[in-house]
């Protein structure tokens, strides 16, 4: 083994699942370490060598096989499947270096489950909840629950393959999804406890009926989108695209506004926002669009707008945006550390409110602002003097044709201004 460690992938056929080398390996190993299942599966292999069981202790792991190393010892860690897909040689190359191990992949139980389907499964999005107990999904949830990632990818996707644990199981999963209104954008299949004598295929349940379902814990689900989903639009979108209060229908953020205000976040797809003062919720809902891996915290105070702003959401479908009905900054210390933040209401205490967001707001973050009054603008350019960062605003006054007879005329908007200040010191 030249000294390095062996990393095999194996299959829950056991000796079936070995080329001749890997079983030669692992009957020549002096330390073996496994989970215990693993290390019962093969126990007569491995009889001779010393077994480690790394179930709850992952991190003692790059420790044991540095020690057996030092006194040159075979040392052989056994993995399911491909070890590189989800799995410890990933984390063991990381804190070994690539050097110290050999890898032997084996098919992987995504592959398996695949190949009993009949479904191709290169173009399919690979995730895993095999993680400690991640809890039952409750709407709303944000990135703190464990199977926040999971739902993200699967808004982004048409095809994945999801490997489980015995917590979050399919069962689970399924409930997520239709607590989520997802349950009937996507077929769901389940191939339990691949190539043992108990193996089973689930393929033509509903969700609910999958969601009642008691699963081993050995578990990979495959997700099909019923029908392809066209190409989303991510930006722009019409003011007559979000549902708006009456009798004051007009009171949002415009799209022209919007573009600018968006463009001035300076977005990535992973970054954190806060939406103060939400409204109908058009600024944000178009941040969670913009960025697909993060997530948008918003606020709002009046009752009717939350509302409206709730119902936008589940209009565009976007499962990265918390909202939360309250005065600013009530709840706002629970919120993670912000990428940037967008004030297009404050309630009347605005000069505190741009003081908070610009302590919490991370470093290089931005912080965004618009006004319809000059009172307002006065204020926060006199708050924003005294941070020390840099700032800057733009008015803005877009005109929309509108017809006349067989004509058109010019119909201007409110004018606005667009205040920026970005947390970094010059």
């Amino acid at each position: 083994m030249n000294n390095t460690c062996a990393v095999i992938g194996v299959l829950d056929n056991g000796v079936q699942g070995l080329t001749p080398s890997t079983l030669n390996l692992m009957q020549q190993a002096d330390l073996v370490i496994a989970a215990s299942r693993t290390l019962h599966l093969f126990s007569e292999i491995i009889s001779r060598a010393e077994q480690y069981d790394l179930t709850g202790k992952l991190t003692q792991v790059p420790s044991w096989i540095e020690t057996a190393l030092k006194s040159q010892r075979q040392v052989v860690v056994l993995a399911t499947g491909d070890p590189l897909c989800h799995g410890i040689a990933g984390f063991l190359v990381k804190k070994l270096g690539a050097e110290k191990l050999t890898i032997y992949p084996n098919v992987s139980s995504i592959q398996l489950a695949c190949a009993r389907f009949a479904i191709s499964w290169q173009d399919m999005k690979i995730c895993s909840v095999h993680s400690k107990d991640a809890g039952e999904w409750q709407p709303g949830a944000g990135p703190e629950h464990g199977l926040y990632p999971l739902l993200q990818v699967v808004t982004q996707h048409n095809k994945l393959a999801v490997l489980t644990g015995p917590e979050n199981n399919p069962a689970r999963i399924a409930r997520m999804l239709i607590s989520e209104q997802l349950d009937q954008q996507f077929d769901m299949m389940v191939a339990e406890d691949l190539l043992k004598p108990e193996e089973r295929l689930f393929k033509d349940l509903t969700m609910a009926e999958l969601a009642e379902q008691t699963f081993s814990g050995n578990d990979v689900v495959l997700l099909l989108r019923k029908s392809q989903s066209a190409a989303d639009i991510v930006f722009g979108f019409q003011d007559d695209a979000f549902k708006q209060r009456k009798p004051d229908k007009g009171l949002i953020t415009k799209r022209e506004i919007r573009a600018v205000s968006l463009a001035r976040m300076q977005l990535t797809k992973n970054s954190i926002v806060w939406d103060i003062g939400a409204g109908s919720g058009s600024v944000g809902i178009e941040v969670a669009k913009i960025a697909v891996d993060g997530h948008v915290f918003a606020i709002e105070k009046n009752e009717a707008d939350f509302a409206i702003a709730q119902e936008n959401a589940q209009r565009f479908n976007v499962h990265n945006y918390s909202l939360k009905n309250a005065k600013a900054p009530d709840g706002l210390a629970q919120w993670p550390v912000p990428d940037a933040v967008f004030i297009g209401g404050s309630g009347g205490n605005l000069a505190d409110l741009i003081a908070y967001c610009l302590e919490k707001l991370a470093d290089g973050g931005c912080l965004v602002m618009n006004f319809v009054t000059v009172e307002n603008l006065h204020t926060a350019i006199e708050t924003l003097k005294q941070s020390g960062y840099p700032w800057d605003f733009v008015q803005m006054q877009a005109s929309r044709s509108q017809p006349i007879l067989h004509m058109h005329r010019m119909q201007a908007e409110n004018p606005v201004w667009i205040v920026t200040v970005q947390k970094v010191t010059e």
